[in-house]
């Protein structure tokens, strides 16, 4: 089966999607309760993603950047036996911002299905 010149292209658009996926689905993780990033990577798997292809150096660095933007805070925790782990809790500034891109995933579904339904009945 020959690949075709578009399935590169595809695939990065697909791999965007999920990444832009990654920041409501830690912020709506932390909604919930604190947690250390291992636990978080763990977690999307609520959301279907594959839990093992997940860059745990992706994950990391979202949550610097929600850290740096105010979003989310962190703390060495004290309760591990191992090597000290960073706790993130989520702020009220994240739960805004979590509200808002839900609304957005919101839109976007309702976009998303439109397509589907006029998809289903003209080219199907």
């Amino acid at each position: 089966m020959t690949k075709s010149p578009d399935d590169k292209k595809t695939k990065r658009w697909r791999g965007r999607g999920v990444v832009g996926f990654l920041r409501p689905a830690l912020l709506f993780l932390l909604s919930r309760e604190k947690a250390h990033g291992y636990s978080l990577i763990a977690g999307m798997g609520e959301f279907k993603f594959n839990t093992k292809s997940i860059d745990p150096s992706l994950v990391y660095r979202i949550l610097r950047e929600m850290e740096d933007d105010g979003l989310i805070s962190s703390q060495i925790g004290k309760e591990s036996l191992g090597p000290k782990r960073k706790i993130y809790k989520l702020l009220p500034k994240g739960k805004t911002y979590l509200d808002e891109l839900v609304e957005g995933l919101r839109r976007r579904r309702d976009e998303i299905d439109i397509l589907l339904q006029k998809y289903d009945r003209e080219i199907k």
